[in-house]
């Protein structure tokens, strides 16, 4: 390789492998930052998280708040050639929103959504929705502008064809499971002018090249990026981040202050966790200091919290909570024989093995569920297996190797903030439309549709509050702490947006 072409490819340990391509299909943040490169978006979020016109130019809503209409700015292509038009963005907003808390909600106000033209379209609602343009903006879960044609496709299947058009193209040809993937500059992109600000702004690409090099022992992640091999890496391991601060040729700072939650995940539709006596089981065997200290290992870095939307944002609230906080497990062993799980059947539990903070805290389930005589089937994986195996609605009792019971991940804390984007609360108990797990509950659904409605924050607080009572009552999954996880780059890339993640576009490479 040329100098000067190793000065234009800016390469990158991600913190996954990447295997599912379509960001509606999943929730999987490796695929949501695969998304922000191909694909762009109407809205975006600045670092201050509000709102701003991304592929949009203007936008107008009338008097009684039920039309809004939208322009979209000149010079739109898709990677194609093909210029975006106002029938690929309505395709586009409908799949999105099939698969979306947040969209969800915008769907049950929509009357219709009208092409005026090639560049404008209306958004016609039965009731106003206050929050529209907030949700267009969805920064960890993004409304991907796609070719109506693909857009078309059942959101419960995945698109194959990844064409979008945002500043960097996927290489297909180039794409490695299980190695790298491969982005080009797409020289036809027109940023905005503005600066980039977060997500928003002018996404410009500087380097000719991105390369995502998957490397899933941390030690070795970490010595590539000492060594200079990769220019960053996105979620290095937290004990070794003393010797990455250390090294004068290498950033590390957190971009994302508000951070994620530890989540634990329960199977909703079979035993025993169909049963809300075997979910409390599990909450009760949660002592959060226990698993922050395996998931991150650093008090700076972590936060015990109940708070159903987040500590430090501006829904948090520990009301209900504190029967919750202090481990039982004497009391969950109690409430499992309650639910009718025996002992002796196989719980399957799904253990990401390349996800060292999401490994650790199933780890610490796997021997919380031992510790009180639970017959666990702990099955290895890697994470793109699990984010596809997680799909499955098959009865795990019966088909272990296909169905399953509990798995482990992490959530952005952005879309945890609010009822109307917190896609594991959502409780349709329908596989298209609720996360993985499906929990049923018409409580919960009738409180994030009154949240809709709350003018005031104080009218959004009492909705918060009931929810978190419901929350506790029902437990549609389990928080195991909040936490931050910082990103490390070499000093030679200038300019990384101070956006909830690390993308690619305004970076320069300087040697």
């Amino acid at each position: 390789m040329s100098l000067a072409s190793a000065e234009t490819t800016l390469k990158v340990v991600p913190q996954a492998d990447l295997k599912n391509v379509d960001p509606v299909w999943t929730t999987a943040a490796i695929t949501q930052n695969h998304g922000y490169l191909v694909y762009d978006m109407l809205f975006s979020m600045d670092s201050k998280l509000q709102p701003q016109p991304q592929m949009v130019d203007t936008w107008k809503t009338s008097d009684d708040g039920l039309t809004w209409s939208f322009t979209l700015r000149d010079g739109l292509l898709f990677h194609d050639g093909s210029p975006v038009e106002t029938n690929d963005v309505i395709a586009s907003i409908k799949r999105w929103s099939v698969k979306r808390a947040d969209g969800q909600a915008l769907m049950t106000r929509v009357k219709e959504i009208v092409a005026i033209d090639p560049k404008t379209f209306e958004i016609r609602l039965e009731k106003p929705f206050g929050p529209m343009i907030s949700v267009l903006a969805n920064a960890a879960l993004p409304l991907p502008i796609m070719r109506e044609e693909e857009a078309k496709t059942d959101p419960n299947t995945q698109v194959t064809t990844i064409i979008g058009s945002g500043p960097f193209m996927f290489d297909d040809k180039a794409w490695v499971p299980g190695d790298r993937v491969v982005y080009r500059k797409f020289k036809d992109y027109k940023p905005r002018s503005e600066p980039a600000d977060g997500f928003a702004g002018g996404k410009v690409a500087k380097v000719d090249t991105v390369e995502w090099i998957y490397i899933p022992d941390t030690n070795t992640a970490t010595q590539a990026l000492i060594a200079g091999e990769v220019d960053a890496y996105e979620i290095p391991p937290l004990d070794l981040l003393p010797m990455l601060k250390a090294d004068p040729n290498i950033t590390v700072k957190v971009l994302d202050s508000l951070g994620k939650m530890g989540h634990i995940r329960p199977n909703h539709l079979y035993p025993p966790f169909n049963d809300v006596r075997a979910r409390q089981a599990l909450q009760l065997l949660v002592d959060q200091r226990e698993f922050l200290a395996a998931q991150v290992g650093n008090p700076d870095f972590e936060t015990v919290c109940y708070a159903v939307f987040m500590c430090n944002s501006a829904l948090e609230s520990e009301a209900y909570a504190e029967p919750w906080m202090k481990p039982n497990p004497e009391k969950a062993k109690e409430l499992l024989k309650a639910a009718g799980y025996n002992f002796k059947d196989p719980i399957v539990v799904m253990l990401p093995t390349d996800q060292q903070i999401i490994y650790n805290n199933i780890l610490v389930m796997v021997g919380k569920l031992k510790e009180i005589g639970v017959n666990v089937d702990a099955q290895a994986m890697d994470w793109s297996t699990l984010t596809s195996r997680r799909t499955k609605t098959d009865d795990p009792n019966a088909n272990p190797k296909v169905g399953w019971h509990i798995f482990p991940t992490w959530w952005t804390g952005v879309p945890m903030s609010s009822p109307l984007t917190n896609a594991p609360l959502v409780s349709t108990g329908d596989p298209k439309t609720a996360w993985f797990g499906w929990p049923k509950d018409d409580e919960i659904e009738r409180q994030r549709a009154a949240f809709m409605d709350a003018g005031t924050h104080g009218e959004q607080m009492k909705i918060v509050d009931a929810l978190q009572k419901r929350f506790y009552e029902f437990i549609p999954y389990i928080n195991t702490g909040q936490f931050v996880t910082p990103v490390a780059w070499r000093n030679t890339l200038k300019g990384v947006p101070n956006a909830l993640l690390f993308v690619a576009w305004n970076i320069e490479k300087t040697e």
